[in-house]
């Protein structure tokens, strides 16, 4: 627009002055030698002077004057993210910890203990269990101590195995662990699975204690007896158990395979009984097909017996054994998940020994979990005596980090 207006005043510069004509020069034509000059004409009178036509002034050109470049706002440096503050002590001992509790109600003294972070899960038997209303509200009110303490998701967890071994009576699975191992479906297992996850999580219970992953070495075996394998054959069971797990995974509830290296050589039960198992490790390799397939999906728990090896390590059960629990496990299957004792409770009764003395061997051994099945004070000793052991020096933190680590990474997926 600017350009235009330059133009037209230009023009009407360019035209002002008089409004007469201006006439035009004629032509001037040199004679030639023969031809005769022709006779002066008259001069014109003179009329109004004219005044001189200007010739058009050229339209300036507009250059347009660059505006200068706006600097940047600097933008404020954002303040580094603070770390979050180390756990204490007392913290990484707490998630340690999965805990009976009696009745049906939860006492004063474990709801307190949750809201304190010295209880990282519980577990429920059937004596914990009536009404379907009345065990959601037992978990609500669970789950929202430690919320209210501030501390990390509870882990509610329970044996629901199917069969012989299912602590809500009125929950999946339909069928028996020997049934579904007859079908052979892997169909069947999963979805067995998922209907069972899908129950428990509709009543707050975000972890199941299964599937049994041990494989019978003979039907003398004291899990066969109890109907809780799937098949003498080690890949059936593999393939059985970690479909079921699978099933509990999509339902969003944790799995924990059990009873890690295999308990198929056991005549008696390893949680009331002092279990030794001779076998040798090309005798007891089937019993680790299952473990290896599971670690593969990947498996997030994995339930350590406490059966004694001597082909691992004669002086320690599976639980407290580092052998068993890191080399074997970790080492040479490549497990990265939570490792959790079986109760220590019962076995500690068989073998003489206080209860917190297995805690701390298991502890010290690098196990993440150590499950309680005893009376609330009995865990709450327990707890006393492991923190007791961690700030003496006794169990390294470094151990304890590690674990409270995969803990919070495993409660993170629920």
């Amino acid at each position: 627009m600017r350009l235009r207006v330059a133009l037209l005043i230009s023009i009407l510069v360019a035209g002002c002055g008089t409004d007469a004509a201006v006439p035009t020069a004629a032509p001037i034509t040199s004679p030639t030698p023969t031809e005769a000059q022709p006779s002066p004409s008259p001069v014109p009178t003179a009329g109004p002077t004219l005044a001189p036509t200007l010739p058009p002034t050229a339209a300036p050109t507009l250059t347009a004057t660059p505006k200068p470049t706006a600097k940047p706002t600097p933008k404020p440096t954002p303040a580094p993210t603070p770390a979050p503050p180390r756990p204490t002590l007392a913290q990484l001992i707490g998630q340690k910890l999965m805990v009976k509790m009696i009745g049906t109600t939860p006492s004063a003294d474990l709801l307190g203990r949750i809201r304190r972070g010295e209880v990282g899960g519980v577990i429920l038997f059937g004596s914990n269990v009536t009404t379907e209303a009345a065990l959601v509200a037992l978990t609500t009110q669970l789950q929202r101590a430690a919320t209210d303490g501030g501390q990390p998701l509870l882990l509610i967890a329970t044996d629901q195995e199917g069969g012989t071994v299912k602590r809500i009576p009125w929950a999946p699975p339909t069928l028996t662990v020997p049934q579904m191992g007859e079908l052979g479906s892997s169909a069947t297992a999963r979805d067995q699975g998922f209907q069972t996850g899908s129950a428990l999580a509709g009543l707050g219970i975000n972890t199941d204690l299964a599937p049994v992953a041990d494989v019978p070495a003979s039907n003398q075996s004291f899990m066969y007896l109890d109907a809780r394998t799937w098949s003498f054959s080690a890949s059936v069971t593999a393939t059985l158990s970690s479909a079921f797990a699978r099933g509990l995974e999509v339902a969003d509830v944790v799995p924990a395979m059990k009873h890690f290296p295999g308990i198929g050589f056991a005549l008696q039960n390893t949680d009331t009984s002092v279990v030794d198992i001779s076998a040798t490790k090309a005798e007891l390799a089937p019993g680790l097909q299952p473990y290896s397939l599971a670690i593969t999906q990947p498996i997030p728990m994995i339930m350590l017996s406490n059966a004694t090896y001597e082909a691992y390590d004669p002086s320690n059960g599976a639980g407290w054994s580092r052998a068993i629990s890191q080399t074997l496990l970790r080492g040479q299957l490549g497990f990265n998940g939570v490792t959790i004792t079986d109760s220590l409770s019962g076995t500690a009764a068989a073998r003489g020994v206080p209860v917190s003395d297995l805690a701390i061997q298991s502890a010290l051994a690098g196990t993440d979990m150590i499950l309680i099945a005893g009376p609330e004070a009995s865990s709450a000793a327990v707890y006393d005596a492991l923190l007791a052991a961690a700030r003496a020096g006794t169990i390294p933190r470094a151990t304890l980090d590690t674990s409270y680590a995969r803990i919070l990474a495993l409660k993170k997926l629920l």
